[in-house]
């Protein structure tokens, strides 16, 4: 087992890009290579931080990692908000992932304070 599985935070950050990853295919075609790939890309991100932060040298280090996957987060949330506008997006899947994007928050911000 390698050290960032042994992170729950981790395994809800695959579950929200599995989440995003289902939302996001409802898109149109011709978002694929725009919001659709933007959403996909920072979702996945928050994961490959959390795992590239656990291969650091410090926790100085990790937790800059951590801080990364928050950005990633917070850029999946307002693509999110512009996918509903464009009507991409339900009202109600919008809150959904929001819900789950906030528990993914707390968790990050709990391991980088756990970091410090």
């Amino acid at each position: 087992m390698f050290r960032f599985e042994k992170f729950d935070v981790w395994h809800r950050a695959i579950e929200f890009a599995d989440l995003v990853y289902e939302v996001s295919s409802a898109f149109p075609g011709d978002e694929r290579f725009g919001l659709t790939s933007q959403m996909r890309r920072a979702a996945v991100s928050i994961s490959s931080n959390i795992a590239e932060g656990t291969s650091r040298n410090s926790d100085r280090e990790f937790s800059r990692f951590v801080e990364i996957a928050y950005g990633s987060l917070m850029e999946v949330v307002s693509q999110a908000r512009i996918a509903t506008r464009q009507s991409y997006m339900s009202e109600h899947a919008r809150t959904s992932l929001e819900s789950d994007a906030e528990e993914v928050a707390r968790m990050l911000s709990g391991l980088r304070t756990s970091l410090s």
